[in-house]
Order: structure tokens, then C-alpha cells, then sequence
């Protein structure tokens, strides 16, 4: 488990946002923090809190990004070949929970591919009283490379709702093969932030003008809440 930005000023509106991290497939909580590490600007890495677990169970067969990434590998649940019966939901939505208090608090979610499909789905779950009732709200998430699940009676438990109402930032690649699932996601959030890349299923780089820009109106926009949250809290404990 790697951390980043852990050090801030705990009495300051303007502490960073500290987000969970849930990694891809067959990765790893460090194979993230590389990736992100070197792909995002330190103009972003620098203004964000970012915890990176591993997910509870081992690769049960050949990682994708064996070779360029040393293991261990570890995946968060698994599924059948059509990606409609899942193994291991259930708990692995209970140790997002278990993270979320053992590493806490948080201010949000940050997720690629299984961890973005799984970051989104604990968003609309919690927002419905279904799941992460012991840990505080997920105000924000970034998604990338994500997708909703495709098994009807999850479907039904998961996005058969209200839109999710947190401030989400979503990264859709061009040459992505969930893209339009990834789209179909989007369509669930109120007033998504989304940056389009041209790569595929990917943690995308920020190395353009237009996508930077939006991220840092999303840090801002996240930032600027949390100022908000700390300015209530302050005048309800004067009140008291």
C-alpha cells in the first residue's frame, strides 16, 4: 500500500482531498501510484491526498500488465467470460467499506477499470443506503476507464435509482473497449466533469491543454467544497 500527500494542515480549509484508490484488474495498489505518478502533472499529484490499497484476493490468472509491472497482481472480485456473473461482489464491497474506515476518512473515490466500475457502483449503493453505511458520504470520484455492470439483477441493485449526485470527474478513452459503457455511466452522474483521450483502456495522461484545464476546474470545484465543509463544521461547533 502506497500513500501520497499524506502530509497536510489538518486545521486548513485548503487540505488536500484525500481519495481512495482502487486499482484495475489483475494490478496493484502500487502499479496505480506508478501509473499516476507518471502520467499526471505534479501541478495535480501535488494538490491531491491519494491512498492506494491492494484489493482483497490474488490474481487468479495472467495479469495484462505482467512484464512491465512486477507483481504481486490482485483483483477486487472476479466474473465469467460475458460479464454477468460476478464472484466475490459482495466482499469486495465490504472492504472498500473496511478501508474506508481502517485508512479514513475520505472525500472520495478515485478508480481504474474494476476499481472505476466498482468506485461508481459504492457511489449510487451508498446514496441508497446499500452499502458504505459506516463510513462518511463520497462527495467525489474520478472514474477512469469505467463502466457499469452488465447483469440485470445487479443493474437493478446498483443504478436503478435517482442520478448519482456527487461530483464526478470521468475519463472516456477514444479507442477504449468499454467506451460506450463508460458512456452509458456518465449518463447515471449530475453534472459530470469528463476529459475524452484518444488511447484505449488506459490511465490516461493529462499532457494536453484542454484536458489539464479540466482537471484543475474539478480540483477546484472539489477544493472550494471543502472549504465550504469546514466553514459548517467551524460555526456549528462556535454554536454548541
Amino acid at each position: 500500500m502506497g500513500s501520497i500527500g499524506e502530509q497536510e494542515s489538518a486545521k486548513s480549509c485548503r487540505r488536500k482531498p484525500r481519495f481512495l484508490c482502487l486499482h484495475g484488474f489483475r494490478t496493484s495498489g502500487e502499479i496505480m501510484r506508478a501509473q499516476l505518478v507518471a502520467k499526471w502533472p505534479e501541478q495535480v499529484i501535488s494538490r491531491l491526498d491519494l491512498v492506494f490499497p491492494d484489493a482483497p484476493f490474488p490474481a487468479g490468472g495472467k495479469s495484462e500488465v505482467a512484464g512491465i509491472f512486477p507483481p504481486p497482481y490482485y483483483e477486487w472480485y472476479q466474473y465469467d467470460k460475458d460479464f454477468m456473473v460476478y464472484t466475490n461482489l459482495d466482499k469486495a464491497f465490504a472492504r472498500v467499506e473496511e478501508l474506508m474506515i481502517e485508512q479514513g476518512p475520505f472525500d472520495g473515490l478515485m478508480g481504474f477499470s474494476q476499481g472505476a466500475i466498482l468506485s461508481a457502483a459504492l457511489a449510487s449503493l451508498q446514496s441508497k443506503g446499500l452499502a458504505l453505511t459506516t463510513v462518511p458520504k463520497v462527495k467525489h470520484l474520478v472514474i477512469m476507464g469505467g463502466a457499469m455492470f452488465k447483469a440485470p439483477e445487479v443493474v437493478e441493485r446498483v443504478y436503478s435509482s435517482a442520478k448519482i449526485d456527487c461530483s464526478s470527474l470521468h475519463f472516456i478513452g477514444e479507442k477504449d473497449f468499454l467506451k460506450k459503457n463508460g458512456e452509458q455511466l456518465l449518463g447515471k452522474f449530475v453534472d459530470p466533469y469528463l476529459i475524452r483521450h484518444p488511447k484505449g483502456h488506459t490511465v490516461p495522461r493529462l499532457d494536453d491543454e484542454e484536458s489539464l484545464k479540466t482537471m484543475l476546474e474539478f480540483l477546484q470545484k472539489i477544493e472550494g467544497d471543502l472549504c465550504e465543509d469546514a466553514a459548517a463544521a467551524a460555526k456549528e461547533e462556535c454554536s454548541a
